[in-house]
């Protein structure tokens, strides 16, 4: 047995709101990791919730139908709520899903976007000021409708309160994000092993081989730290949590990161959020504010100063 033990032993109790038509692959990739988590485990890490809308069961692209436990609407103390979602959704508007969703993100449940999902979060409103991603098939309509969202084509995104997938098989990978973050990459790789996906790809790119490339490192334990960094770039980890993921004490990491990288964990870290925010102030209108909150630092001030001492100019002058 090789999950973390230090961590939290209470259950985290994760809803999954599958939409009308959605496809069975998203589904199955975002849920059957939770439910190897608990076998695995021998212990209830995770406890899953379905919900409705006014529905006993939701029907899927095909002949399956998921059973609900709740409905939308409902008082629920949620950890995580995963919206899946597929099918025709150009014209879906649901002002009442929208607001209880709303409200779910109000009372500091973590939401989440996978497949068509993440339209269904940006229609509500709930994903201003948040990198997203989203499947190919909504991208170029979500973009020309909502130009000022951070969209990026990627496998998937977690900011802060929110993640969004581009579903299929991609869940698979953000799930072995989540778990390897609450358990540790170890007991992470045993979960995906369940599921023979032996090839984890990072957020930002499709293969673990282009990370290797881009990091210029095959050592697993550096890559592991990187491929969390690529995943928390809102929400940035410390040392000890980095280190924990990648099987280390933060000592150890270190002396790894100088000796292959030539430089300290944290301060890679910040170079990789700053190059991030180097993207957004080229390829967005973004307020400043905004940009340094979606990259990690906790005011513009801030961001100004890191961005400046690394670049050699003011973020403002490279808009």
């Amino acid at each position: 047995m090789d999950i973390d033990q230090t961590r939290p032993s209470t259950p985290l109790r994760v809803g999954i709101l599958p939409i009308a038509e959605f496809a069975v692959m998203s589904y199955a990739a975002t849920v059957e990791p939770l439910r190897a988590a608990n076998l695995l485990a021998g212990a209830p890490l995770y406890e899953v919730v379905h919900i409705g809308q006014g529905r006993a069961s939701v029907p899927s692209s095909g002949a399956a139908e998921v059973c609900t436990q709740a409905q939308v609407g409902d008082v629920l103390k949620l950890d995580m709520l995963f919206v899946i979602a597929g099918g025709e959704l150009r014209t879906h508007s649901d002002p009442s899903l929208y607001r209880w969703l709303s409200r779910m993100g109000r009372q500091g449940t973590q939401l989440a976007g996978v497949s068509g999902g993440p339209l269904i979060l940006a229609r509500a409103g709930l994903m201003a000021g948040r990198r997203m991603t989203v499947h190919w098939e909504y991208a170029e309509a979500l973009a020309e409708r909502a130009p000022e969202l951070l969209l990026e084509r990627t496998l998937y995104v977690i900011d802060r309160d929110r993640m969004t997938c581009a579903g299929g098989t991609a869940p698979l990978d953000m799930m072995h994000a989540l778990i390897a973050r609450q358990h540790g990459a170890g007991f992470a790789r045993r979960v995906s092993d369940w599921f023979m996906h032996t090839d984890i790809r990072p957020a930002v790119g499709p293969q673990r081989a282009g990370l290797v490339e881009r990091v210029g490192s095959h050592n697993a334990a550096i890559l592991d730290a990187v491929e969390a960094m690529d995943n928390h770039i809102a929400d940035p980890l410390d040392l000890t949590q980095l280190a924990g993921i990648a099987g280390l004490s933060a000592r150890q990491l270190n002396r790894l990161f100088a000796d292959h990288l030539g430089q300290t964990v944290m301060r890679y870290y910040r170079v990789l959020r700053l190059e991030r925010a180097q993207s957004l102030l080229r390829n967005s209108t973004l307020p400043l504010t905004q940009i340094a909150l979606a990259t990690g630092f906790a005011s513009s001030s801030h961001f100004s100063q890191a961005y400046l001492a690394q670049f050699g100019h003011a973020p403002s002058s490279y808009r």
